[in-house]
């Protein structure tokens, strides 16, 4: 148990509270490995260096050095979470420009949706054994030539760009590893909320783009951006202290990326190739069989690639319950959202907006979600985890019923997208909390890196879901029928409320206390709903 004290802020990311570790010495010692000292012998040795802050003695990272860290992994971030939108208001303009069919221009988004899903654990996990540095510069150089060559070869670059789902674990476990615990908390809910702030300004941003710079700056900004990213991680950020032992094992990874594959393209093809298609039957099912043998393969393996011990701890797999209802209803409501107020008014409802004037609708729920992160730490010191994730989904349910009620006037939209964001921003920023809480330092990386994959599954299976719904009649024009998006949004909001009803789950955790996790005991051998034992948490 911790308590906690008052504490005046210190600086931008200091939250006016600071956790007092209180726990047992360990019964073993943390399966992990730290920078390399100097041999003992007989020769006296210097005494180490002090840590920079006494309260955390993990944490020597010099705080203007986190400045600038922090500062390179926010740009690192906003590069990558803005590629995963940016595409989606001007696929017509793509599928135009490239003189293609929408059954291919979809593909734009099923190869970076399938590489990102694959990369985006075993990069997290490649990162914990072989160091977060190194691995991010290596994505962000890998995602700054998948945009170079988007503006080129788009296809095949889009696949390139998936490496860029390892950029939020990476970040997630830098911060762990370099930050006190003054700073930690709210710096993970700024990371945490760029993700859903860079989705809501692609968006935004991907109408105005294209009709004033051209189809190719869609990918030159990015690569811009995580270019001079790439070059800061490679100068700026320090290497991580803490590894996890073993390698990377070769079958499991493998087996991942096969059931991975097998369950998301025929949920994103499935309006292509038809639901009732061969492919769309047979898929789902072999992923099934996949993901068992995956799962038995990991259990039995001596170095597993995700550890099932851990994904069974309870701040882990509610976590990732939430991650995936929360996933259902933001992602696909951000889809649909451009196409109702872009449906002409001839059709009965609609407004007849532009690329960029729907986009625009999105602004109020990024900027929500992005000032709401500042908060989020504070709010989860004062109230607990389970509170403020509670909170959140349940204002994402409430805006997403709102929508499917009441979209007459533009007011009514911007209104419940508001509301939307600043629930997004409270939910997105409190799981990242949650996860990097509830495991030790060295799989941080891995178990944040399955929460955003499971997040990404959710609104997959979200977005067609609400595809199906949407299209399944239509009126004047061959444009949907009103119904379709009243059914559709409140079928996102039971989404969303079933998600807060997860969230009843969550370990009411109010803060990431860094040396508790690493003097805890062996994590996989305490029961799957019990708290870490170091990690500072009050469950009521």
């Amino acid at each position: 148990m911790a308590t906690i004290v008052p504490d005046p802020p210190v600086g931008l990311l200091s939250p006016p509270w600071r956790p007092v570790p209180s726990h047992p010495a360990p019964r073993h010692p943390a399966p992990v490995t730290t920078r390399p000292v100097a041999s003992q012998g007989c020769d006296p040795q210097p005494p180490p260096t002090p840590p920079e802050d006494p309260e955390d003695p993990t944490v020597t990272t010099p705080r203007r050095r986190q400045l600038v860290t922090f500062t390179v992994l926010t740009l690192a971030v906003a590069s990558f979470t803005l590629l995963q939108s940016l595409i989606i208001p001007v696929l017509p303009l793509i599928q135009d420009h490239f003189d293609t069919t929408q059954s291919t221009s979809t593909w734009v988004l099923t190869a970076y949706l399938l590489s990102a899903s694959v990369c985006t654990p075993l990069l997290g996990r490649i990162g914990d054994a072989y160091g977060k540095k190194r691995m991010m510069v290596i994505v962000l150089v890998a995602l700054a030539i998948g945009s170079l060559m988007a503006a080129l070869a788009l296809l095949v670059a889009r696949v390139v760009q998936g490496l860029g789902g390892g950029v939020l674990p990476l970040s997630f476990g830098i911060i762990r590893d370099e930050f006190d615990d003054q700073r930690r908390g709210r710096a993970l809910s700024i990371i945490a909320s760029l993700a859903a702030v860079g989705f809501g300004v692609g968006i935004v941003l991907g109408g105005p783009i294209v009709e004033v710079l051209g189809y190719a700056w869609l990918f030159w900004l990015p690569m811009i951006a995580t270019a001079i990213a790439a070059l800061g991680a490679a100068f700026l950020v320090p290497e991580s202290p803490v590894l996890t032992p073993g390698g990377i094992p070769a079958t499991p990874a493998v087996l991942l990326a096969a059931w991975l594959v097998c369950l998301l393209l025929p949920v994103s093809q499935g309006n292509v190739w038809g639901w009732t298609s061969w492919p769309v039957l047979v898929l789902p099912a072999l992923a099934v069989v996949l993901f068992v043998v995956w799962v038995v393969v990991e259990l039995r393996a001596d170095v597993p690639l995700i550890d099932m011990a851990m994904m069974r701890r309870r701040g882990v797999w509610t976590a990732n319950l939430v991650a995936a209802g929360v996933g259902f209803g933001m992602f696909a409501a951000f889809g649909f959202l451009p196409q109702l107020l872009q449906t002409p008014t001839e059709a009965g409802y609609g407004f007849g907006a532009t690329t960029t004037e729907s986009g625009r609708l999105i602004a109020p729920s990024a900027l929500a979600s992005f000032l709401v992160g500042f908060v989020t730490a504070q709010l989860v010191a004062r109230l607990g985890a389970r509170t403020v994730i509670l909170t959140g989904t349940l204002l994402n349910g409430l805006a997403f019923a709102s929508i499917a009620l009441f979209h007459d006037q533009t007011w009514q939209l911007y209104a419940a997208i508001t509301v939307q964001g600043i629930g997004g921003g409270l939910v997105f920023s409190s799981l990242a909390n949650v996860v990097i809480a509830s495991v030790p330092a060295h799989q941080t990386g891995v178990a944040s890196g399955m929460n955003a994959n499971i997040r990404t599954i959710g609104g997959s299976i979200g977005s067609a879901v609400m595809a199906a719904i949407v299209t399944s009649s239509t009126g004047v024009g061959g444009f949907p029928l009103e119904r379709g998006y009243t059914v559709g949004f409140l079928v996102l909001a039971g989404a969303m409320f079933v998600a807060a009803l997860a969230s009843l789950r969550i370990p009411d955790i109010r803060a990431v206390d860094q040396e508790a996790v690493e003097d805890s005991t062996d994590l996989a051998d305490e029961p799957a709903d019990a708290s870490p034992a170091a990690v500072p948490v009050t469950s009521r």
